[in-house]
């Protein structure tokens, strides 16, 4: 990115999507296809958390499995959800895979072709639906197929969003860089989806691209939030030396299949499938008391044709690491994976600023509550951008595209993501979330 912007232009779309993730493609495929959309992705399309996610998506497997669902949801988040919230997730978890299975992904299936549900922590049953290890890659794929097939979606790569326009507290555009040039984009509805704040730590299972662009955009302009200080880290991180690179995640469904966790004397610590804040704070527990930085996740026992034909990625990447998990312990530390707090969104992912909307990890849909249970991640991405499509198309023909005068940037675009991570960081840390620690610090 050149340090001085060249000039800028007005572009003007009936709906303008901020990322590439699940929940920016999908609810771009549940719009209108009347209406035209412009999807912005601050990398490649392919370069969102989505594509990372390996275990799953959750379903309520039938009408009997929602109380329990909904129990185990709300265990998991120490019961500080939005209980309206969840039970909206998970009555239409059903619709929204059956979604997903029509476009085409191809979840694994038992010999007579039935889905075959797998579990992971803090899940009373087997209830996730997974391909291989590899869910959320197979996924965005499918998505991102359909929509490059939608004549009325565009797609920006490498383009940087700056910063919503807002005229008497109504989002009517956004700021963007692209190719040096800025590109004030007018709308008649606007959607966060730009994912969580992994690229904040030092330690982080996500892209590190995520820094909480759409969050800083929100406090800037006075934007209602909720939960910053709910942040989650994941018991398993593949642990290697050196800091402030992604760390590759070790799927909590390998513990789902019976996978256990020892301390580096041999001694097993934990239940493994208890919350993923539990485990973590054992982990990292250990950690501490042996002065050892990891432990060990040892699967061994599974057997080396079903290890790597159900954990393949996971098999393959651990390889190229230097770890054959068919053979050895797997080094294991904890890294942060999950930002349960965001842009707080009514049920239809609307913002507190009209014509607004935040969908996926940046917003808060208070599903969550303290701790996310395993594989409600891609499933909150579904259920919530399609819900904002439903609303944005039965309002939109009473919208116009307004436009207000926007000054030229003077700042660089690394000098603008310096701030926003900034902004992002000062905010969380005054609703008293915990960045302070070594592991998880603020790079």
């Amino acid at each position: 990115m050149l340090e001085v912007i060249r000039k800028n232009m007005n572009k003007f779309v009936d709906v303008l999507i901020i990322g590439s993730g699940v929940s920016g493609l999908y609810c771009g495929l549940n719009l209108r296809k009347d209406l035209n959309v412009l999807i912005v992705c601050k990398d490649k399309i392919t370069c969102s958390n989505t594509y990372l996610a390996q275990g799953g998506i959750s379903v309520a497997k039938g009408v009997d499995d929602i109380p329990l669902y909904i129990e185990d949801t709300l265990k998991a988040g120490r019961y500080k959800n939005d209980l309206e919230a969840v039970e909206t997730l998970i009555n239409e978890s059903m619709v929204n895979v059956e979604s997903l299975i029509e476009m085409g992904i191809a979840f694994d299936r038992n010999e007579d072709g039935s889905l075959n549900f797998t579990k992971e922590g803090a899940h009373s049953v087997n209830r996730i639906v997974h391909t291989k290890d590899n869910t959320g890659e197979s996924a965005a794929k499918i998505l991102i197929d359909k929509v490059k097939k939608r004549e009325n979606i565009s797609v920006y790569e490498n383009t940087h969003f700056v910063d919503i326009i807002e005229k008497e507290n109504n989002c009517i555009g956004a700021m963007l860089i692209r190719e040096d040039e800025q590109i004030n984009v007018y709308a008649k509805a606007v959607v966060l989806a730009t994912g969580g704040i992994g690229g904040l730590f030092n330690n982080s299972t996500n892209q590190r691209i995520l820094t909480g662009d759409g969050i800083a955009s929100a406090i800037r302009h006075g934007i209602e939030l909720k939960d910053m200080d709910y942040i989650q880290i994941h018991p398993t991180a593949f642990y290697e030396e050196g800091e402030n690179k992604r760390k590759f995640l070790i799927s909590e469904s390998l513990r789902g299949e019976g996978g256990i966790l020892t301390n580096i004397k041999g001694e097993r610590f934990i239940n493994e499938l208890l919350p993923r804040d539990v485990v973590s704070e054992a982990v990292y527990n250990q950690i501490k008391e042996t002065e050892v930085p990891y432990v060990n996740l040892d699967i061994r026992f599974l057997g080396k044709d079903y290890i790597i034909n159900r954990f393949s990625t996971i098999y393959e990447e651990c390889l190229k690491r230097g770890t054959d998990i068919t053979k050895e312990f797997i080094k294991v530390s904890p890294a942060q994976h999950f930002f349960m707090g965001g842009i707080k969104v009514d049920l239809d992912s609307k913002t507190s600023m009209k014509s607004l909307y935040a969908v996926g990890e940046t917003s808060c849909t208070g599903v969550h509550g303290a701790n996310r249970l395993a594989s409600n991640s891609l499933l909150e991405g579904l259920v919530f951008s399609r819900r904002a499509a439903i609303s944005i198309n039965n309002i939109v023909d009473y919208l116009e595209i307004k436009v207000f005068p926007v000054e030229r940037l003077e700042k660089s675009w690394d000098e603008l993501q310096e701030e926003n991570k900034e902004i992002t960081v000062r905010t969380i840390k005054e609703k008293g979330g915990k960045l302070d620690d070594k592991l998880f610090s603020y790079r």
